[in-house]
């Protein structure tokens, strides 16, 4: 079996992506499809980024958050929607090696920025509803700044050992990567090296950003949800959940969906399996996302009325 070597592999390894190759008579529909729905994804996160930026009344911590958390989809998506448009219109599914990397570089990195944002947007909410007086104090815009800085750093950091790691890695002559991106897992298959370290590598990574994430979200809502059953009419209540529904219904949404793709059954693995999954995964959440937001929160939606009616009568 070939075997590119480490001299000249950046200019020889190309990857075929099968994308949806089982499915010929569906490539029309499917990029219809593809091409509706990153355009709402695009459309609805930058209404929610828009709306933020023109409503002064906006610019407060969570919104700042929820901005980024907008930026974040937009790009999260646009790794990987534009190329599978682009293979479905075209048919054209070769990528070099260089090409594969950059994909899966920022697929990691967008992931793993989201899960960290969404850490301290959670943090967030714990201080406004359990410590309300000392909230200006503890989310200062020093603070938030140096928050937002650091969650951007770690999530493009985290990814470029793993990442660095898979791209010395040697090929063998099957190509052919069985999903609509590269992603890590059927790509590390078709190596011809030992992968224990990449394997060892992603474990730990994994473990690290688990639970720097998901146990100070979980920590901070038994707080925030401990406060409010602590308050005794249930109109305060309402109007205390009120305020961070909308984001507790993102993480369930973010974490359900990355449960079902990552912590399955080993009997429930497969190479079709994961990639319908990680399509829900990656179109789901940036698309519920914007609908959430604005569905749940009366001050966003009023700024975004506010702001429709200045651009319509700008128009006229």
């Amino acid at each position: 079996m070939y075997e590119v070597t480490a001299e000249n592999k950046s200019h020889t390894v190309q990857f075929t992506i099968l994308c949806f190759s089982d499915l010929p008579h569906l490539q029309i529909p499917l990029f219809i499809t593809f091409l509706t729905i990153y355009l709402n994804i695009v459309f609805g996160n930058t209404a929610v980024f828009s709306a933020i930026v023109f409503d002064s009344h906006l610019h407060t911590p969570m919104y700042i958050f929820l901005s980024n958390l907008s930026v974040l989809d937009i790009s999260y998506t646009s790794t990987t929607l534009p190329k599978l448009l682009s293979m479905l219109s075209t048919q054209h599914k070769v990528t070099s090696l260089i090409g594969c990397m950059t994909q899966m570089y920022f697929f990691i990195v967008f992931g793993c920025t989201e899960m960290f944002l969404l850490a301290v947007m959670a943090y967030d909410r714990y201080v406004a509803i359990c410590h309300p007086l000392h909230y200006t104090l503890l989310m200062s815009p020093r603070t938030c700044l140096i928050a937002i800085i650091s969650v951007w750093i770690v999530g493009l950091l985290e990814p470029l050992v793993f990442t660095v790691f898979v791209a010395n890695l040697s090929f063998c002559s099957s190509n052919q990567i069985d999903h609509f991106l590269c992603d890590p897992s059927p790509l590390l298959k078709l190596s011809c090296s030992d992968t224990t370290h990449v394997n060892m590598t992603t474990y730990i990574l994994g473990a690290l950003v688990g639970m720097c994430t998901f146990m100070p979200t979980l920590v901070s809502y038994v707080y925030i949800i401990y406060n409010i059953m602590n308050i005794h009419s249930a109109g305060g209540r309402s109007k205390t959940f009120s305020t961070c529904g909308s984001h507790l219904t993102c993480v369930l949404l973010f974490y359900a969906s990355t449960l079902t793709l990552y912590m399955r059954p080993t009997s429930m693995y497969s190479p079709k399996q994961d990639k319908y999954f990680s399509l829900l995964y990656i179109i789901l959440i940036p698309l519920l996302n914007p609908i959430i937001y604005t569905l749940m929160n009366k001050q966003f939606k009023e700024a975004f009325k506010k702001m429709t009616k200045c651009f319509m009568s700008s128009k006229e």
